[in-house]
């Protein structure tokens, strides 16, 4: 019997510190539950902080690389509203733009710039020749200077300034007459100016979508000619700085 008792007293006790053992190790197996996490946190925080430092250098890479070019040449085409003589309405024309511009430091360039204009013009209503819609062309040269003044990695904004002069030819289809019989302005070269504001979208550091919306004056006939309109046009950049 004694015997017995002692072996339910060694099997409580053994239980008491069976309990016991497990209370202690439960708060040890939650601290290391909750450590674990908070670390992993701590790595991804720094990983994820090592990553945009990484795209921020890329970006600036990127910038240095599309506007750290000597060179740009652009083409492309537009449209303009032209006032062909002194008392007819404006029309529209097809007009084709080049450019060539060298750049002494990241925004500012040096522009050499050609373009020509060709469309179908209202003659005067009055006329006694029977032709309603002579077919005109303007051709200009100038050249002058851009200023880039916002660049990021995938889009620019730059402001460019120009004069030079313009040729019209106001005759050419006015089957045997001149321009002037017609209300046109008389052909010839005149001085011609321009501002401009053009946008880039890059699709590559060296390779970039234009637009430029454009004020182009000319002064056929001793007058000044407000004319207005848009560019569109590719650009490729090309040398280093």
């Amino acid at each position: 019997m004694c015997d017995v008792r002692k072996s339910v007293v060694r099997m409580v006790l053994m239980g008491l510190a069976a309990g016991l053992l497990a209370g202690a190790m439960r708060p040890a197996k939650a601290q290391v539950s909750v450590q674990v996490p908070v670390k992993k946190r701590k790595q991804e925080t720094h990983a994820r902080r090592e990553t945009n430092a990484t795209r921020l250098a890329r970006i600036q890479r990127n910038i240095e690389e599309s506007y750290g070019h000597r060179y740009e040449v652009i083409g492309g085409g537009g449209f303009l509203r032209f006032r062909s003589g002194e008392y007819t309405k404006k029309n529209d024309e097809i007009s084709w733009a080049a450019a060539a511009n060298y750049y002494f430091n990241p925004k500012l360039a040096l522009v050499g710039d050609a373009r020509g204009s060709f469309g179908s013009a209202h003659a005067i209503l009055d006329n006694t020749y029977g032709v309603s819609r002579p077919q005109i062309n303007e051709y200009m040269f100038m050249g002058g200077a851009s200023y880039r003044f916002y660049r990021k990695e995938k889009i620019a904004v730059s402001a460019q300034a120009l004069g030079g002069v313009g040729w019209g030819i106001f005759s050419g289809g006015a089957k045997g007459l001149t321009g002037t019989d017609l209300g046109l302005w008389p052909d010839g070269i005149k001085p011609a100016f321009s501002f401009g504001v053009s946008g880039d979208y890059n699709i590559q550091p060296n390779l970039a979508v234009r637009v430029t919306p454009t004020y182009m004056g000319t002064t056929f006939g001793n007058t000044v000619q407000n004319n207005v309109g848009i560019n569109f046009g590719i650009v490729y950049r090309f040398g280093r700085q």
